[in-house]
């Protein structure tokens, strides 16, 4: 029975279906010839690149695939219930190509191979299309293979175009008694009686077969068990609403993010030293010999967590397999890795092979050395970025006493959200130059550590002993080094080390060396001067605003009325505009289903001070406070009114007006606070501010202040070309608190 679709028009005519003969017979492996078979049916052109990315219009199709019987119909309607249907849609397989047919699936089952191509075709086409107009991620339940009585083989009716088409798979691999007696009790569908033995092989050998197309197609896969039913929904979830944005760019992002929340925005650190100074450094056989990626797999081996039959390959580290596949060290390998972490650990399990792992791990005593020298002065700071384990790392440095002042940027699960790449290293130490004006010395071990220690100021090249350094390394450095702008120094760690290249080419240094901690730590004299990233963001003609709008225009609302209304649109710029500005940070929250969980909030929020331009401004300030709960609150009628201790370990001034005409006021305001705290970020909020004083021209304070000073930025709510100044009835402070009359 071939009920499968598949996606996309392929060129040509589609060629007979392989089969796959019965790993009973052929003692479980399907022969290199018939692999070669496979291939050259479905891999017309090899893995070129990630495929859900931002500069393609391609939607994010999901693959969810399992033997009949594993539960995937059910899934998808839990699925649909729990996801609705707004941002994605659920089909399945059969259905699809039955509604293309007058006779439905009866008709199908009597076309000829070539005629079920063609239905296949024209099904997926229709999805695809449906997916891509109305961008939504599709998901698909299909099928693999299927097993014949009559010739005794597994008869794969995946295609070329399914493994064009998907983005992502997910395997159920349900336990075949689950299955087995999942199909005795099916009463509405016909499905030939097999024994749990023979269920078995069959979901082993499509499982192992889809697997490796996945990984020579540029697929991420993940195989789910069904231990818990609610556990495996909640799972799907989650995996689908990360499938759903992830690209590289997005990752990126997410990294970037990752970087603020430990780097304030003016370039301060958590500890709110001043820093002219960063180090970054990569984790693994840089900071210390091991390799824990390699030490998670042993332990997992080691403690009965893991089944070596389920590795794909002969080798019982699949980090290997994966990396040494054609997908290399890109994006999507290290998304793969993700995966692969997820589908063999839950998060209890992960957590304590982690602490296990980092109980084995020993620092280089230089880098302790090092890295507490950084804590003690003021104007040096250190992350540790890594494309491992972020929570082993966290706990290595806790164990050293050097969690509270060293962060760690790493990935390793899902919730993490993102993997670190040799481009992402690069890209955040850019950001701290270019960004936050640090001077950054970098430090890494390996081929990966390369764009790192290149954009870099300053590079060490990490050595360790032959058996555990990288093998390539060398000649990635040689093409570097002689590209030029690249005068990269080795340290030896251990000492014993042999030393990489010459001397001359690489020279050596000792980081426990007074003159090299003299030459870290040394006060600069002028610090790089951060590029400005101002934003001036408004609603002006969206359509929240303008609903909103309505209560704060009408003139027979005042008083508590038009308080109310201004204070939702302080919680509407809070909201919905303030975080793309400012940024937002992850911190922990209790889940409703009684785990520990990251939510989010504006980035800063405890050092933010939100600061009324009395009295039109309160109101919308409130609102604004509604949704940053932990800032402090600071009236100011004057600018003389915000004093220096106000702005003590503070980030972030929020300026807030009801209405801004000329700008003048906020001007006063901003180079008054910018005499206390030239550093400070301030953001200027308002309801209605005028477009001339944005504008360029001389007529355009806000715009001359937007360019010339340092991290100010604007949010409005409107923009308004009205030039009208109110007065008496019409001044809406008046009308905010109903002194008109007063006027």
């Amino acid at each position: 029975m071939d009920t499968s679709i598949c996606w996309r028009h392929r060129q040509g005519k589609d060629r007979d279906i392989k089969c796959i003969p019965s790993s009973f017979q052929l003692a479980t492996v399907v022969s290199k010839q018939q692999q070669s078979d496979i291939d050259a049916d479905t891999m017309a052109t090899p893995y070129s690149g990630p495929k859900n990315s931002l500069q393609t219009s391609k939607p994010v199709v999901v693959g969810v695939y399992g033997i009949p019987g594993c539960g995937k119909s059910s899934m998808l309607v839990e699925l649909k219930n729990r996801l609705g249907e707004e941002q994605f849609s659920f089909h399945e397989g059969s259905q699809a190509i039955a509604s293309l047919l007058p006779g439905g699936l009866a008709a199908f089952h009597q076309a000829s191979q070539d005629e079920k191509a063609r239905y296949r075709e024209l099904a997926i086409n229709a999805i695809a299309n449906e997916a891509t107009k109305n961008q939504k991620v599709a998901v698909v339940a299909g099928h693999f293979m299927f097993w014949s009585e009559k010739d005794q083989q597994y008869h794969r009716v995946c295609t070329k175009a399914d493994l064009e088409t998907y983005t992502h798979v997910i395997y159920f691999d349900t336990a075949a008694d689950i299955v087995s007696l999942r199909r005795q009790n099916d009463k509405g569908r016909e499905r030939p009686a097999m024994t749990p033995t023979r269920l078995d092989d069959w979901a082993k050998t499509e499982k192992r077969e889809l697997q490796r197309l996945c990984r020579s197609s540029g697929i991420l896969f993940i195989a789910l068990s069904e231990a818990e039913r609610g556990a495996l929904s909640v799972r799907m979830i989650n995996l689908l609403l990360d499938f759903q944005h992830h690209c590289s760019q997005h990752n990126l992002r997410l990294a970037q993010n990752r970087l603020d929340s430990i780097s304030l925005r003016s370039g301060f650190t958590m500890d709110c030293k001043q820093p002219c100074t960063m180090l970054v450094l990569d984790a693994d056989k840089t900071l210390a010999t091991q390799d824990t990626g390699k030490l998670f797999w042993e332990v997992m081996l080691k403690k009965n967590l893991l089944d070596p039959s389920s590795l794909e390959g002969k080798c019982e580290n699949p980090l290997t397999t994966l990396f040494s596949s054609q997908l290399g060290y890109s994006y999507t390998a290290f998304r793969q890795a993700t995966l692969l972490y997820e589908q063999y650990s839950d998060e209890q399990v992960f957590e304590g092979v982690c602490r296990n792992i980092a109980s084995l791990v020993k620092m280089h005593p230089a880098m302790v050395s090092l890295l507490q020298t950084a804590e003690r002065k003021r104007n040096v700071s250190a992350v540790v970025v890594t494309c491992g384990l972020r929570r082993v790392w966290e706990i290595v440095l806790a164990n050293h006493g050097l969690m509270g002042t060293v962060k760690v940027i790493g990935g390793g699960r899902i919730s993490d959200g993102f993997v670190v790449t040799a481009q992402v290293k690069a890209s955040l130490v850019e950001r701290l130059q270019n960004m936050y004006g640090l001077y950054v010395w970098a430090f890494g071990d390996s081929p990966l550590d390369i764009p790192m220690l290149r954009a870099a100021d300053e590079a060490i090249v990490v050595v360790g002993e032959q058996y555990v350094r990288s093998r390539s390394m060398e000649t990635h450095l040689l093409q570097a080094i002689d590209s030029g702008n690249f005068r990269p120094r080795q340290v030896l760690l251990p000492e014993t080390a042999a030393p990489r290249l010459d001397v001359e080419r690489l020279p050596l240094v000792n980081i426990e060396n007074s003159e090299f901690l003299c030459e870290i730590s040394r006060q600069r004299d002028h610090r790089r001067q951060p590029t400005a990233e101002h934003h001036i963001v408004h609603a002006t003609g969206r359509a929240a605003a303008k609903l909103l709008t309505t209560a704060t225009r009408d003139a027979r609302v005042s008083g508590p009325a038009l308080r109310e209304a201004h204070r939702l649109v302080g919680r509407y710029l809070a909201t919905e505009l303030l975080p793309d500005v400012v940024g937002t940070e992850e911190y922990e929250i209790p889940h409703v289903q009684g785990h520990q969980t990251l939510g989010h909030r504006v980035k800063n929020e405890k050092k933010t001070a939100i600061v009324p331009l009395m009295r039109g401004g309160e109101p919308m300030a409130f609102g604004i406070s509604d949704v940053l709960p932990l800032a402090i609150f600071l009236h100011a009628k004057r600018p003389e009114d915000v004093e220096a201790r106000h702005l003590l370990g503070l980030e972030t001034v929020l300026l807030v007006d009801s209405v801004v005409n000329t700008g003048k006021s906020i001007v006063e305001f901003v180079r008054h606070i910018r005499g206390l705290n030239s550093r400070i970020g301030i953001v200027v909020m308002a309801g209605v501010i005028q477009a001339k004083a944005v504008a360029a021209g001389p007529e355009g304070v806000l715009h001359q202040l937007h360019q010339g000073e340092p991290k100010v930025d604007i949010v409005a709510f409107r923009l308004s070309d009205n030039k009208f100044t109110g007065k008496g009835v019409t001044d809406t402070g008046a009308r905010l608190f109903n002194t008109t009359e007063l006027e």
